[in-house]
């Protein structure tokens, strides 16, 4: 069937983004083809200023500028616990459970050495900076999936923790093993982190 080159070329770049297949990818891009207009005009000028976001200075959350997210920027939080992610959109999840009221630390990404990924191209020195330099934090809640990648990244970032005087925890297994946070339900989520597990660097 011969397609114009335009609508192949959208759904090739569809068929890239994570979750989306080529049936998919050919499903949405038949839907903008007879959508309005302006909404793909407004869509595509959505998709060009996201270039645009900055990221948090202290936690790399996005921002609207180059100040400190809402999160880090809210006298409410408690800055005494600090909850590691590996993606924002982790963070956005664990935050429509309302069940914490902390602050986050986004690093990035896992320790993944097939896809050559190490500590280094996160951002776990500026965590361990910020934990070391004494900000008053009192916990640091890992938060990274239970895959194996994440696992192995929170098991370095406990290693890296050891005789820190902070109290070091882990979210609680009632996320079932290989799941990634952010397909995960707020309800399961919620729980997780209340019955989170606590393990202590102080003692080690």
């Amino acid at each position: 069937m011969n397609t114009p080159n335009m609508l192949t070329d959208l759904i090739e770049h569809l068929g890239k983004l994570p979750g989306l297949g080529e049936k998919s990818a050919e499903r949405i891009a038949f839907s903008l083809l007879k959508a309005p207009k302006e909404f793909t005009q407004s869509l595509c000028k959505s998709i060009a200023n996201l270039k645009n976001i900055k990221y948090c200075p202290r936690c790399f959350n996005f921002t609207a500028d180059n100040g400190m997210c809402s999160i880090c920027d809210n006298i409410y939080r408690d800055k005494s616990v600090i909850c590691v992610v590996e993606e924002i959109s982790d963070l956005w999840v664990l935050e429509q459970t309302g069940a914490y009221k902390g602050l986050y630390h986004v690093l990035g990404g896992r320790i993944a050495p097939l896809e050559n990924t190490g500590p280094d191209n996160l951002t776990i020195r500026q965590l361990l900076e910020k934990i070391r330099n004494g900000n008053g934090i009192r916990e640091v809640i890992l938060a990274t999936n239970h895959t194996f990648e994440g696992d192995a990244t929170a098991a370095y970032i406990q290693d890296k923790l050891r005789g820190a005087k902070v109290e070091l925890s882990r979210l609680a297994r009632g996320i079932p093993s290989g799941n990634k946070i952010e397909t995960v339900s707020r309800l399961i989520l919620t729980d997780a982190l209340r019955d989170r597990k606590m393990f202590n660097p102080r003692n080690s």
